[in-house]
């Protein structure tokens, strides 16, 4: 509600993310779907949420623009808060809150408003249940077919625990081959697990994976009576600044090179892709997402 009410709060924290040199901004719209909104009775205003956290977005990324930096936004498209293949009940297994197709309608809203916002990239992240990310990749198809437009997509999964596996049981090589027919632009993981813990599965999702990778581990809470507050979160950089740049050189070149390339001239963005290819820019990368330390 904040893009709503407070949207200068958000703005700041863009710019915050824009001036330390960020690439990619995320929109403010994880929880902006029906199917979470419902939570709130709140369904009536999640056009106009995805509406307005990419205008935002898109304004404060074509201020920090230049010909040889272009900024882009990412639509987010969140998990929604419930999952078509796992039952809330324990004591009925096949019971499930929502279905797939409310699921592909409910993500279908929000990508409207995230391309008339003026998105260059969908992003499908937090995933969960990787069925959750099947209805949003197959409401992301059916819009590029309906409007005969098209974006990159980026995808990002959560491995919940030790075991290696998402909420709905999947490895990471097995999450990799479920949705690897969207062809996106990226895939990779976020939330759950700190740099260190999630190295080895960002390793295999590197090792199996033929696109690019991201990595947004979660750096945690900090706790400003700790003596080893400062101490840990150093220990954290130094594993992130690990996993950026010991086992994937190849992950790492020029993104909008091959965005530009992949997706030629017919989707959104492709004019900015193309100039900043032809700028002869080659700086990497960074795959930066607002609220992640």
């Amino acid at each position: 509600m904040l893009l709503l009410t407070q949207p200068h709060i958000v703005s700041g924290i863009h710019r915050e993310y824009l001036e330390a040199g960020a690439d990619i901004l995320e929109t403010c719209t994880f929880n902006s779907t029906s199917v979470s909104m419902a939570d709130y009775e709140m369904q009536h205003l999640v056009y106009e949420l995805n509406v307005a956290g990419a205008k935002l977005a898109r304004g404060l990324c074509d201020e920090f623009s230049t010909k040889d930096k272009p900024r882009f936004v990412a639509g987010v498209l969140g998990p929604t808060g419930r999952t078509a293949s796992i039952s809330p009940d324990v004591n009925d297994p096949g019971a499930r809150n929502v279905s797939f197709d409310e699921l592909v309608e409910s993500y279908a809203e929000a990508i409207r408003g995230l391309l008339d916002g003026g998105a260059d990239i969908l992003m499908v992240e937090t995933i969960f249940d990787t069925l959750n990310a099947k209805a949003a990749l197959f409401a992301i198809e059916r819009y590029f077919e309906q409007h005969k437009v098209r974006a990159p997509i980026m995808i990002s999964g959560t491995i919940t625990d030790a075991s290696g596996r998402t909420l709905s049981g999947q490895t990471t090589e097995a999450f990799w081959n479920s949705l690897s027919h969207a062809r996106p632009l990226s895939i990779g993981l976020n939330c759950a697990l700190g740099a260190e813990l999630m190295r080895p599965y960002v390793e295999e999702m590197s090792r199996v994976a033929s696109c690019y990778v991201s990595a947004h581990p979660n750096a945690g809470l900090p706790n400003p009576l700790s003596e080893t507050a400062t101490t840990n979160c150093r220990k954290k950089r130094a594993a992130g600044e690990r996993i950026r740049h010991q086992r994937f050189p190849e992950h790492r070149r020029w993104l909008l090179r091959h965005l530009a390339r992949a997706h030629q001239g017919d989707c959104r963005g492709a004019q900015r892709c193309a100039a900043a290819q032809d700028s002869g820019h080659r700086e990497e990368t960074a795959f930066v997402r607002a609220g992640a330390v």
